[in-house]
């Protein structure tokens, strides 16, 4: 783990994730308790960040494009909100697409995405440079569900605004989230604002079909998770044996991703033997959907206010500008 910053093609790169042992216990825990579960961050290495772009892109995935939308139709609106010449951060910035939609107008004085995915990270950042050479990057690879630790040389004195889109939020349980909130609270400090695109509660049809989609991408970034892990512990998942299982489970108002076993087997990963019945569920996601007025009540305990709420006509999608209080 470094934190000494490497720069090429004038963007500054922080390697700030956790060591092999660390993910070593959190996934051997994760696969050992009942029911088994793999954190959702272990989506996104290189293939998995790419086949999530490409779920964007797909019909039945609606909350990307009103997202866009919405920040094409409030974008002056946005704009004069966060103000000119702040530090701009983006948690889990993936490719940097939507906030390329702001970068012109609001001019920062520094842009800081942080995401997980450490080559695509990089990828994506030397890519908004050649977009944007004006731009100061500081691309900041970590697990941003835990407080982020922002890179040393960033403008003093500036506000920060955090824009955190595609509801990944909603990844979060609500104690996990209302956690997140509090930590990007003090990122920000008193002066600081916070973006979020927050997936709104609707009819299951929708909701299942977005996480169920025809040409079978979402199944194959759920399995990809396996093969993540065998990169990380030397494992021997075999991706073939498991099949994606999502759906919404409106009493607890979360879309629900599951990997099933089809047979009794064992895997070893990290040297140690882990055994799966047939039928058995691995939870990989989460995925919390919000009643806009709970959501403002929500982000009340982590220090923030609700100040504007924009969403589409179906009301399918919200963004949400919190202000620090």
């Amino acid at each position: 783990m470094s934190s000494q910053p490497k720069a090429q093609h004038g963007v500054f790169f922080y390697d700030f994730n956790r060591q092999q042992s660390d993910q070593k216990q959190e996934i051997l825990q994760g696969l050992t308790q009942t029911p088994k579960r793999i954190s959702a961050k272990y989506f996104y290495d290189q293939t998995g960040s790419e086949l999530f772009e490409a779920i964007t892109q797909l019909d039945e995935y609606y909350p990307t494009r009103t997202e866009v939308q919405l920040l094409k139709d409030y974008r002056e609106a946005i704009i004069n909100k966060a103000g000119r010449h702040s530090v701009l951060i983006e948690y889990g910035s993936g490719a940097s697409t939507k906030i390329q939609l702001l970068l012109d107008a609001l001019k920062p004085k520094a842009y800081v995405p942080l995401d997980i995915s450490k080559d695509f990270l990089f990828d994506s950042a030397i890519a908004l440079r050649q977009l944007f050479p004006w731009l100061e990057i500081h691309a900041t690879c970590l697990d941003y569900s835990q407080p982020a630790k922002l890179p040393h040389g960033l403008p003093v004195n500036a506000k920060k605004v955090a824009f955190f889109p595609g509801s990944s939020l909603g990844n979060f349980s609500p104690n996990e989230a209302l956690s997140f909130l509090k930590g990007v609270r003090k990122t920000v400090g008193d002066q600081g604002a916070m973006l979020i695109g927050v997936d709104l509660v609707k009819s299951d049809e929708v909701l299942n079909a977005a996480y169920n989609d025809a040409k079978g991408v979402t199944a194959q970034f759920n399995l990809n998770s396996l093969a993540h892990l065998n990169a990380i512990g030397d494992g021997n998942f075999n991706v073939d044996n498991f099949q994606h299982h999502a759906f919404f489970n409106r009493a607890l108002s979360r879309i629900e991703m599951h990997l099933i076993s089809k047979y009794d087997q064992v895997v070893s990963l990290f040297g140690q033997r882990l055994s799966f019945k047939k039928g058995e569920a691995i939870t990989t996601e989460y995925s919390y959907k919000f009643e806009p007025n709970h959501f403002a009540n929500f982000v009340q305990g982590a220090g923030f206010e609700s100040e504007h709420c924009w969403t589409d006509k179906q009301k399918n999608f919200a963004l949400f500008w919190l202000t620090a209080v």
